[in-house]
């Protein structure tokens, strides 16, 4: 087993990527073995990557279904993100850094752009605020009903922002991610939309702390729910 620390440079940012033998940094390059965190983010090793231009459902969200209720659109684009990565070799060329420092690229299995079948197949929503590269598969999302254009359904990052509103009456003012400890001693964060946030009962005398964002939370050592 070898490890070592290969400098991946983007336009004026630099990506420090550690590999092993199960996955490779080359140019400016993250290749390996991915672990799908939810339908937007994905890790490979130790490297969280969110996937670029694409907004998925979160996991605890559901969306209207045609003819009435709802189906879990979160768990589902999950799910069929890890089935689409699943013992296979995804490469990764990073875009850009999010306001976390945190990597934003697009990934790629064989030549199949996973950003773009995500969204093809009404999984995602093309994240328009930051590009416009997968507006044209929406519109054949959307012209075809597929997945979360069944019927008109609330947009992930509306989802995220009426739950932020929602838990940031009963947290500290502006800080409602929950810095949980659990019983392994594991330190780990829930977002307000993450599937088992309400279930986290936050007794500070525990070790347990509230973040106002998710770059604080990982600089005091938590890291996110899987």
């Amino acid at each position: 087993m070898w490890r070592a620390v290969v400098v991946v440079v983007v336009g004026a940012a630099a990506f420090f990527v550690r590999s092993s033998c199960s996955t490779q940094a080359v140019a400016d390059q993250i290749i390996g073995a991915a672990t799908v965190i939810d339908g937007d983010t994905i890790r490979i090793d130790d490297m969280r990557i969110r996937l670029h231009g694409i907004d998925a459902p979160e996991t605890a969200q559901s969306c209207n279904a045609a003819g009435g209720g709802t189906w879990a659109c979160g768990i589902e684009a999950t799910r069929e993100l890890r089935a689409a990565l699943s013992e296979r070799e995804v490469n990764c060329q990073p875009v850009t850094l999010d306001r976390y420092g945190r990597t934003v690229a697009r990934c790629f299995v064989g030549t199949i752009d996973v950003q773009a079948d995500m969204v093809r197949r009404g999984l995602a929503w093309a994240f328009v605020k930051y590009s416009r590269d997968y507006v044209s598969e929406e519109s054949e999302a959307r012209a075809a009903h597929r997945g979360i254009w069944q019927v008109e359904t609330q947009t992930a990052w509306d989802f995220r922002a009426t739950r932020w509103k929602e838990y940031d009456k009963a947290a500290p003012e502006g800080c409602p991610i929950k810095g949980n400890v659990n019983s392994h001693g594991e330190r780990i964060y829930h977002m307000p939309w993450s599937r088992d946030y309400a279930k986290v009962k936050m007794d500070l005398t525990k070790g347990k702390q509230w973040f106002c964002s998710e770059g604080d939370a990982e600089k005091a050592g938590w890291r996110a729910a899987k």
